[in-house]
Order: structure tokens, then sequence, then C-alpha cells
């Protein structure tokens, strides 16, 4: 019996030893274990204490998953449900269904239906370009591209139009915006250049920073693009075989700070979320592997408390990276916080994964990468309704009649008057106007690039890109009111008093933009151009030019055979700005966001003297 309750007493003491081994190597039990009131999941706590509670909760793999998004077409639910990420993303023209707002919301809630599935319950954080309106979304308004907005540089319509566009993303149930863009763009000849507000650090400084307070104020998380001086690279260096797109930055880091990196420093301290790092390079370093921008000037000098994301799949243009792996540590140890991986997101997980179990990543850098995220979800209230469900908005549907006014308002006051001899605008009660180009009637070449697809579309088969009114349809509708005839057939041509041509580039974006010609009659120009310039002249009466591009175009060879010249930029959805102008119901206001080139010898010369300068622009 003694030897009996000796053993019994040995066994019980083993089984205690091996329970308090036990707890001293587990983590601490997830919710999903009975822990119901955990720290983070209470609303009532600091941010910081929120975030440091759930770290601790986190395994390597968890955490790594956070720092990671895939593209709508390559995460399923299941993988939510499997892996955790911690963001979604659409690319240009990816929406779910017809992008209809109910496929938005069912898209939206199967994704965080299965991701609050998983113990920790982490929300998933979609993210969307949405930069000059929710312009993947058909219906939504479309807003002048910035450098139209640079051209108005009114920064309470900015602000107002910041707001508009939160709002109509939030009908989609999503709050995270890839915008603004503040670049400060120094050569037109590259693809993205209608992406800046101006080659003016200060005016992309103002209407940053407006843009930003007004989506902040309506509850959607903003990204200051691309850091930094994405907008000052040297012809010729761009990658991949661009032109200038992605290229290198060549220039003293005293020009960097004085230029490139003022817009920064306004939208850090005033607390912008997420920074995007550049395709491009500064002097031969990749944006995405430069620890000294990323991590010491942004991060520590300008004292960033947001993430970092990369551009899309960015890091596979690092050539320091023997493989996948070395890229993604470097650009993690960089200072890039979240991967924006469309396709490869796995390869990425387990990629942070493996470096950190290597060595290669400290887990001081994840865990200070997943703090930023985290505060970031925190503080935008994902934890507390990841289904937006009591998000406010002053808008109940797509593209309403007043977000549309707010649009409208900034058309007019983007187009910049540049000549008008005889005073040929605005046009005058009693008179007949022919129209001749291909940008008058055509939404999506008035819309440009990033607008229902990444690279844009003209309208196709005469079927509209999306909803809007062009610029014909608003010559027309108003000019019924005012007593002044529009009439496209050019057999009618003899019934003219004037003729308004509207030339045009065709819609691209980014490198696909890049180009070598910037003539109006050039490679980017939309083809029926030259003939449209030939025909106007041919009827031997006073023309108006309207142009539609997304920089100013080479027109040395043309200008001085109009009467008239207006440019309109890509004034988006809302045409009827432009006729509210050429009518005279509105005034002549805009002026030039970059000096006007006579040539692309010009570019870049200080000697050379603009065919406009910075700033210019008539008022009638």
């Amino acid at each position: 019996m003694k030897k009996q309750i000796i053993l019994i007493l040995i066994l019980t003491a083993l089984i205690a030893l091996s329970g308090c081994s036990k707890q001293t190597v587990d983590p601490q039990p997830t919710v999903g274990e009975g822990q119901s009131e955990a720290t983070y999941l209470d609303p009532s706590k600091s941010t910081a204490e929120r975030v440091s509670d759930l770290l601790s909760r986190m395994t390597l793999e968890e955490k790594a998953a956070q720092m990671v998004q895939g593209e709508r077409n390559a995460v399923t639910s299941k993988d939510l449900k499997t892996y955790g990420l911690g963001s979604v993303l659409s690319g240009g023209g990816s929406v779910p269904g017809e992008g209809a707002i109910h496929d938005w919301e069912k898209m939206m809630n199967s994704y965080q239906d299965a991701i609050l599935l998983r113990d920790l319950k982490i929300p998933m954080l979609y993210g969307i370009d949405a930069v000059h309106g929710h312009s993947n979304v058909k219906g939504a308004v479309i807003f002048p591209q910035n450098i139209g907005l640079g051209a108005a540089n009114d920064p309470v319509l900015v602000k107002e139009m910041g707001k508009i566009v939160a709002d109509e993303m939030k009908l989609t149930k999503i709050i995270w915006n890839f915008s603004p863009c503040v670049a400060i763009a120094s050569d037109p000849r590259w693809g993205r250049t209608y992406e800046s507000f101006s080659t003016d650090p200060k005016i992309v400084t103002e209407l940053g920073n407006a843009y930003f307070e007004g989506i902040k104020e309506s509850g959607v998380i903003a990204t200051a693009k691309h850091y930094v001086a994405d907008g000052g690279v040297t012809f010729g260096t761009g990658s991949g075989g661009n032109l200038i797109d992605r290229g290198d930055a060549q220039m003293s880091e005293e020009k960097l700070r004085e230029i490139y990196l003022e817009p920064y420093k306004e939208l850090v301290k005033n607390g912008v979320p997420v920074v995007m790092a550049s395709f491009s390079s500064f002097n031969g370093e990749p944006m995405h592997s430069h620890k000294y921008l990323l991590t010491d000037v942004l991060k520590n000098e300008l004292g960033f408390k947001g993430f970092v994301v990369s551009d899309w799949e960015a890091i596979h243009l690092l050539e320091q990276g023997a493989d996948f792996n070395d890229q993604v540590q470097l650009s993690i140890n960089a200072g890039v916080d979240m991967l924006m991986e469309p396709n490869a997101w796995l390869s990425a997980i387990e990629a942070i994964v493996t470096n950190v179990e290597a060595g290669k990543i400290p887990m001081s850098r994840i865990d200070d990468a997943v703090s930023r995220i985290l505060t970031v979800k925190f503080e935008a209230g994902l934890f507390e309704d990841p289904y937006l469900t009591n998000s406010e908005t002053k808008v109940t549907e797509l593209g309403d009649a007043k977000s549309r006014e707010v649009a409208s308002e900034l058309v007019s006051k983007s187009l910049v008057l540049l000549k008008n001899e005889d005073e040929i605008l605005p046009f005058k009660k009693g008179e007949t106007i022919l129209v001749l180009g291909p940008g008058a009637d055509n939404m999506g070449i008035q819309c440009g690039g990033w607008t229902i697809y990444w690279q844009g579309s003209p309208d196709i088969a005469g079927y509209p890109l999306t909803t809007g009114t062009t610029i014909l349809e608003g010559l027309q509708s108003l000019g019924e009111k005012q007593g002044v005839t529009f009439i496209t057939d050019a057999n009618q041509a003899s019934k003219a008093d004037k003729i308004l041509l509207v030339l045009s580039e065709v819609p691209y974006a980014e490198m696909n933009g890049d180009t070598a010609d910037m003539s109006i009659t050039g490679s980017l120009a939309s083809p029926e151009n030259k003939a449209a310039i030939d025909l106007a002249n041919a009827q031997s009466k006073p023309i108006a030019t309207l142009l539609i591009a997304g920089r100013e175009v080479i027109i040395d060879d043309y200008v001085d055979q109009w009467d008239g010249l207006v440019m309109g930029f890509l004034p988006g959805s809302e045409g009827q700005g432009v006729a509210d102008v050429l009518l005279g119901v509105k005034a002549f206001v805009g002026k030039l966001p970059m000096p006007w080139y006579k040539s692309v010898d010009d570019i870049g010369n200080k000697q050379a003297v603009p065919m406009y300068p910075l700033g210019y622009g008539l008022s009638n």
C-alpha cells in the first residue's frame, strides 16, 4: 500500500510539473480560447495598450500575414480565414461582379466574415486607388485629374472633393485610399505628370493636405505617395525599359529636401496614416530598400507614426536581391511595413517567416511594422465596426447631383485661357459654332487614365465609359439657354461663325504615358487630331482650340493658326464645367500649374524661355 501511495504522489508531482512547464512557454490564450475580456477588444483602452496586448497574443505567422496585402482576384475568403492577411486591394479596374454597390458589399462582407472566424478576429483592411474620384466604380463622380486641380488651386474645393470621394468609397465599404499623390512633376514626358498637382512644392503641399483633410474628416485612411521624388527622376533612367517612369532621381540631398520632401513634412505633421514608397530610386538606390530615407528620415527625423506600404510588386525590382526572400528582407529592414504583393502574397508571408527564423529580419522590426499597421486599424475603428455598419456618409448613392456640382465647379476653375485674339471667347448669343475634334464628345478621353480601368479607355462604339456629361453635351445643353448653336456636321460648316477645335491625348497611365514626343499630333495624341486640325484650317473661320490632355503638350507648330487657346487638362465626368466657362456663365480663373515648353529640348534647360510660364493664365 505504501508503494502505491508513493507512486501516486510521484505521478501527481510529475503532472503538476508538466503543467507548470507548459504555462511558461505558451502564449496568452486567444479570444477564441475563452478570453472574452481581452484588452485589445476594449475600446475604452488606449490604442497603445490595445496594440501591445494584441501583439503579445500573435504568432510569428500571424504577424507576417498582417504585413502582406493581396489582390482581390488572387485572394479568396477561404484564404483570409486560413492565413489572416492584413489587407486586400483592388488593382486598377478590378471590381467584383458588375461593380455595383451591392457587389462590393457582398464581397466585403464575405471577406470580413471569413477573417473574423479566426481566433484573434483582426479585421481585414481593403485598399483602392480612388485618385480622382472613386474611379474604379461606374457611376461615381470623376473629378479633374490632379494637374487640373493644380490649375484651379482651390484648397477649399479640393477638401470638399476629398469628402465626396471618401463618402462614395464608404458606400462600397472601403476605407483605405491610395491617395493623395504628392508628386512634384519636373518633366512632362513622364507618364504620371497628370497625377501631380504642380511643379511648385507649395501648391502640391497645400492641395495634398487639403485633400487629406477632406478624406480624413470623412473617416477614410489616406496614403501619401510616392515617397520620395517620384516626379524628379531623370529622363532615360526609367526601369524595365521605361523612358522615365520608375527612374532615378539624380540630385543632391539638399535639393531632395528643399523640393520633394516638402509635402511629406506637412502631411506627416498633420497625421497622415500611410505612406507608399516609390518605384523610383534616389541616386541609384531604390526607394524600397533605402533605409536612410524610409527609416532615418521619414520615421525618425519627420516622426512618421503610420505604416509604409510598398507599391505593386515593387520589391521585385530590387536588383540587390538574389531571390524573393532577399528582396523581402531588404525592403522590410529598410522600413517597408506592408508588402503589396497582389499575386505572391502567400510567398511573401512565408518569406517573412523564413527571414526571421534565419535571423535576417530582427523580431523587433516585425513588431514595429505590425504595431504600426494595427495602430492604423484601431484608430480607423475597424475593430469596433469591421463592416462599416455605423459609418456615416452624406451621400446615399454614387454620383448624386450635389457632388457633381462640386466637380463641375472644379472643372470650371481648372480651365486656363492662354490666347484670346479678338475676344473669340466666350462664345456669344446668336453665334453658331462648329465643333470638331476627338475630345469633344468622348467621356473616356476627358477622364483619362485611372478611370474604370488602370489605363482608362476611350468610349467604345458610342457607349460612354462612365456616367457624366461630355463637353459637347454640356455645350449643347447650355447653348440652348444662351442662344448659341453648336453643330458637329462639317458639311454644315458654312453656317458656322466660329470653330471650336477640341484636341486630345489618348488615355494612359504610368509608364504607358512616357513619351519622347509630346506633340499634339504625336505618338500619344488622339489619332484624329491632325485631320481635325486640317479640317478646321480649311474653313477659313476663327478657331478656338480646347486641349484635353494630361500634360502641357507641344503645340508650337500649330498655335499661330488659332485665335483662341484653352487648356482643359483632364476634366473628368463633368463636362458641364467646361461649357459654363466657354459660354461665359463663369469666368476663366485657372493658372498653369507647370511651365509650358515650346519643345522637348527646353525641358530642364534653365536658359530656355517657356511658351507660357508657371502661373500664366488670362482672364476674360
